[in-house]
């Protein structure tokens, strides 16, 4: 493998320790930070040598997809969570289906066959998820079995899903938000389909 420069050398090895740290790949801007540097250009041309040189890759067109390929680091406990779109944290939007966009995290961090969801809205600020935030969940096959009070994906027959905290009463659901700003949701149970529950959130703080 062709060596590398001393720049390139030292924007590999940040790299390396802030993907092994966080558990996905850095922007942009936290490269150029990490260098200490003021413009995104030297960073963009340093990893086009390393690209190039078999050390990095990622994904054309996709943000946060920068893996290390260099034999000495392995990444074969790193996960891509599929981003399938927008989840309203106050009103409803119907999500999409196919993967939109993704991020690198941990696989023993995260339970199989998770995916993400982009927060719209403000009606769960006081449970710490704000608007732009991006909501990690975990498949739902036993609704029956979920908590009163966690955090769920909740599809409304004919209208979208929302994400809320879930509480079962005789038959009834009730979708409460976390933000005085919001009425909870009485909905009979058999219109309500939970499709997730939250295991994380991702932000960016850029």
């Amino acid at each position: 493998m062709e060596p590398l420069s001393k720049v390139q050398q030292e924007l590999f090895d940040w790299l390396v320790e802030y993907i092994e740290r966080y558990q996905h790949a850095p922007s942009i801007r936290q490269m150029m930070q990490g260098m200490k540097l003021k413009s995104p250009a030297p960073v963009q041309s340093r990893l086009d040598h390393l690209r190039k040189k078999g050390y990095v890759d990622w994904e054309v067109g996709q943000a946060r997809t920068l893996r290390i390929v260099h034999p000495s680091f392995d990444q074969a406990d790193t996960a891509s969570i599929p981003i399938l779109g927008e989840i309203a944290a106050g009103g409803l939007i119907e999500p999409f289906t196919e993967a939109l966009d993704s991020l690198a995290l941990s696989s023993q961090q995260w339970p199989s066959q998770s995916y993400a969801l982009r927060v719209n809205g403000d009606s769960m600020i006081d449970a710490h998820i704000t608007d732009g935030d991006i909501v990690i969940l975990r498949p739902v096959t036993e609704p029956k079995q979920i908590k009163n009070g966690t955090i769920v994906a909740a599809r409304v027959e004919g209208e979208g899903t929302t994400l809320k905290r879930f509480f079962h009463q005789r038959g009834k659901v009730v979708l409460e938000a976390a933000n005085d700003n919001y009425q909870p949701m009485n909905l009979p149970a058999t219109q309500v389909e939970i499709q997730g529950s939250l295991v994380g959130i991702w932000r960016s703080y850029l």
